[in-house]
Parts: C-alpha cells; sequence; structure tokens
C-alpha cells in the first residue's frame, strides 16, 4: 500500500469518525429537546380564592401551554372564596391544552366549598390522605341575610322521606328567592361539571344542598376523586396512562420521567392576595367610602378624599367589581391625576405622595408575570422620577411661605418712608403725610414729626398708617 493510499485511508477514517460524532450529538440533542417538552408544572393554592389566585392560576396554565407541558399539578389547600374567581378558573381549565391534576395536599388540608368545585372540573381529581373537601353551599359574604338560623334544607324543599315540623303552611326553607337561584345555579353547575368527567354527580349535590364533607378514602369509594396519593411521584404514578376528556377529546396522560416545574406564587401574587383577603377588602371599602363622604363635607380638607379614593378602588377590584386590567388603568389615571393636581393645587405633598401611592398599586396589579408588559424597574423609576419632583416641589413651596411679602399691605410693615409735612397733633395723635413707595399716604405717628423726617411704617389700617421714627436711618447719619 503506497503513501498516498495511506493518507486517503487516514482522511477518510478522521472523516466518518466526525460525522459519526456530530450525529451522536444531534441524537442527544433531539432527545434533550423532545425531554425538555415532557415536564410537569407544579402550581399552589394555599389560602381563600380570589383575583389574586385567579390571576396566579390562569397565567400558570397559559405558561404551562406555551411551554409544551405533560401535564398541570394543581396544589390546593383552600376554605373557599369569590365564585366568581372560582369559574374563572375552571374555565380555564376546561379549556386548556395541558390536562390539569387538582391534588388536595398535604395531610390535614382541605378542598372547602370553591375548592370542591374546582376539583370536581379539573381533569383528574386527587388527595393525600387525611384531607377532606366539600361544605360547596354559595354563601353571601357576611351570612345569608333574611334567617337566623341556617336551613336544615337551602334547596327550598324537605328531603325525600322528611316531614316538615310545625304547621304545614310554613315559609319553604331556603331563604330568599335570590338565595334558592344561586343554590339552584350551583347545583347545576357542579352537576355538570361531574357529569363531564364520569363523577358521583349526587354526592356533588348534596355537598352544595347540604353541605356535606368527605375525607380521601370515602371520596375514593365514592367515585368522587380517582386517586389518593402520598406524594408527587406516587400522584404521577398512578395517573400514567389514564385516559381525561380534553376540550379536544380523549388524552392519554403519559407522566413517566417528567421534569418537575414548580412555580410559586410571587411576591406580586401575595401582595395581591393580601389586599383582597375579604377581611382587609372589608375594610378598604369601609375607608374609601368614609373618606370620600368626610372628603365632600369637608372639601379642599384633601387627606380624606386621597385616601378614600385610592381603598375604593383597591375594594372594589378586592371583591371583583373591577377586574385586574381595568383596577389597575383606573388607579394608575387615579395617580396621574394626583400628581397633575400637586402642581396646579399644593397640598404639600398629600396629593403628590397619594398619586406616587397609587400609581404604583396600579402598576403591579398590571404586571403580567408571563409577559412583563410593565417590569418592576420601569415602575420603580418612574415613581422614583415622580416622587423626586414632588420633594422639590414641596421644598420649593416651604421656602416661598418662609419668604417676607413682596407685594400687598403684608410687605409694608418695617417699611422706610419720609415725612413730607410737620405732624399736626389730633387727639392722641400727630397726623400728616409721608412719602411711601413712590406714594403719599396719610400718617399718623405717636409723637411730632419734623419736615423731612426719615420714618418706619409699624402697621397699616386702611388708607392710613402708623409711623415712627427711624432709630436706625438717625444712628447711621451720626456715624457719618
Amino acid at each position: 500500500m503506497d503513501r498516498s493510499t495511506v493518507s486517503r485511508f487516514r482522511l477518510g477514517f478522521w472523516i466518518g469518525l466526525i460525522l459519526l460524532g456530530l450525529g451522536v450529538a444531534v441524537g442527544q440533542w433531539a432527545v434533550a429537546q423532545s425531554d425538555s417538552g415532557r415536564s410537569a408544572y407544579v402550581l399552589t393554592i394555599d389560602g381563600a380564592i380570589g383575583p389574586a389566585t385567579m390571576d396566579y392560576v390562569v397565567r400558570g396554565i397559559k405558561q404551562a401551554e406555551k411551554d409544551g407541558a405533560a401535564v398541570i399539578v394543581l396544589r390546593m389547600d383552600t376554605p373557599g372564596g369569590l365564585m366568581d374567581s372560582m369559574r374563572t378558573i375552571i374555565k380555564t381549565i376546561l379549556a386548556s391544552d395541558v390536562p390539569v391534576v387538582t391534588w388536595v395536599t398535604p395531610s390535614g388540608a382541605r378542598a372547602a366549598s370553591a375548592g370542591t368545585y374546582i376539583l370536581y372540573g379539573s381533569h383528574v381529581a386527587a388527595m393525600s390522605p387525611a384531607t377532606n373537601l366539600g361544605s360547596a353551599t354559595p354563601v353571601q359574604m357576611g351570612g345569608m341575610p333574611g334567617s337566623s338560623e341556617p336551613p336544615d334544607e337551602p334547596g327550598g324543599e324537605p328531603a325525600e322521606g322528611d316531614s316538615e315540623s310545625g304547621n304545614e303552611q310554613s315559609a319553604p326553607k331556603g331563604g330568599t328567592a335570590m338565595e334558592r337561584k344561586i343554590l339552584e345555579d350551583a347545583v347545576s353547575y357542579i352537576r355538570g361539571l361531574a357529569e363531564r368527567h364520569g363523577r358521583n354527580a349526587d354526592w356533588a349535590e348534596s355537598a352544595v344542598r347540604e353541605a356535606v364533607n368527605l375525607g380521601a378514602t370515602e371520596a375514593l369509594e365514592q367515585n368522587v376523586i380517582e386517586v389518593v396519593a402520598t406524594d408527587l411521584n406516587d400522584l404521577l404514578a398512578q395517573i400514567n396512562g389514564r385516559q381525561v376528556l380534553m376540550a379536544t377529546g380523549e388524552h392519554t396522560l403519559d407522566t413517566t420521567n417528567l421534569t418537575i416545574v414548580r412555580q410559586q406564587p410571587d411576591w406580586r401574587t401575595d401582595l395581591l392576595s393580601v389586599i383582597t383577603d375579604p377581611n382587609i377588602a372589608y375594610f378598604l371599602m369601609i375607608i374609601g367610602f368614609y373618606g370620600i363622604i368626610f372628603e365632600l363635607a369637608n372639601p379642599g380638607s384633601l387627606y380624606p378624599g386621597v385616601i378614600g379614593a385610592i381603598c375604593l378602588v383597591l375594594a372594589l377590584f378586592a371583591f371583583q367589581v373591577l377586574s385586574v386590567n381595568y383596577a389597575g388603568l383606573a388607579l394608575i389615571l387615579l395617580g396621574l391625576a394626583f400628581i397633575v393636581g400637586e402642581a396646579f393645587m399644593p397640598s404639600f405633598g398629600m396629593l403628590g405622595v397619594g398619586g406616587i401611592v397609587a400609581f404604583v398599586l396600579g402598576s403591579v396589579i398590571l404586571m403580567d408575570g408571563s409577559h412583563q408588559e410593565i417590569s418592576l424597574p420601569a415602575v420603580g423609576g418612574t415613581a422614583a422620577v415622580a416622587g423626586g419632583f414632588m420633594l422639590w416641589t414641596v421644598v420649593r413651596f416651604m421656602g416661598l411661605r418662609r419668604k417676607a411679602p413682596v407685594v400687598g399691605a403684608e410687605h409694608m410693615p418695617e417699611e422706610r418712608c419720609r415725612a413730607v409735612e410737620d405732624f399736626s397733633p389730633d387727639g392722641d395723635y400727630y397726623r400728616g403725610h409721608v412719602q411711601l413707595g413712590g406714594e403719599r399716604w396719610n400718617a399718623v405717628s405717636d409723637g411730632p414729626i419734623a419736615h423731612g423726617a426719615w420714618l418706619r411704617v409699624e402697621k397699616v389700617e386702611g388708607l392710613t398708617v402708623k409711623v415712627s421714627p427711624d432709630r436706625e436711618h438717625d444712628n447711621r447719619k451720626e456715624t457719618l
């Protein structure tokens, strides 16, 4: 074998080795890419369900869809919450392209009231041992008015096999007509969710009408849930291969070798959760209402009006009268109006500070964690610039207040003037005329004044000034 053949052989060998290495690298990259999409997103609901929780869950589901996750696990421990927020979460779950598994955990947790509806609306319902669900009867904030005792049968009719005690003509149980409407709507809603996913609809109705509860083991036996899992790995192993009904049809879960992606609530969600807490929201509403009343009763006070307006908008957001976007926009516009008002009607910082607070709160509410449409540095920088301008304005106005008046009667005391004639006695005073600021003024003094004497104004009474000899001018004259 000659040298040229050996060289070609070596060249071919190295080329083949390089191509083989590239092929292995491309294969590993493809496997990694395929595995990177196989993830399980874990979201957490811990506490009352309100606008903040709704925003967090909806954003989490949208992000999981965008990233092509295999499954979403919603860890839940809640006493309930607002019906509007609950319905928005369920609608998002039902329309999701990614299966949602709601898991009541850890042990000792509960899925009460709104949590029961969300559990029924999920593609897979799971619980940890020693957890419970139920008590799904809708109630108004502050209790159901119209009755001193909770009704035995909120639906308004006695249960089959029971008889009413007392007068047969007594009013049907269940409170007012509006309460019965709300109750029947809730029953129909939860039965629809149960039938969609093949769960126990009769027990769901009793949870709404009678506020009954179930533990994890009983819920599994009565076909209320599908899985009782001790931990996340156990949950994923049990639901692997399960058929679920998605918006697009049947789907088989594949939960093997998933990468766990935990999305805990961020500081924004925690802040909004504090604002939307029912107790905090109630006090915000009271403060807002009375703040505006006090401002109308005492126009120009500014403090109650500014605080009341901000608190009222926050309360409307907390009670979900205003959506997240509208509440944030309203607070931003209110803040800008206060800042502009500070420039035209100086309040020594009250309007300015209130405007900055409203602007920051509105910007935080408008933030979208999945898209970062409004970034925190932008909000902080804008607030800092506005705060610096407000500080400069307040300092400037305080400095102007300390300056002596330069026009009007207020600036005339201590001004120097000159007598244009001898003062003549008139009762207890001596009267004459002085030259003051290029004008001829009537003047009085306690003693005689000679023509040409320098005088100092003590006070102004109408068109007459009271004067006294200018001792400083006389001293200067003697020194000269």
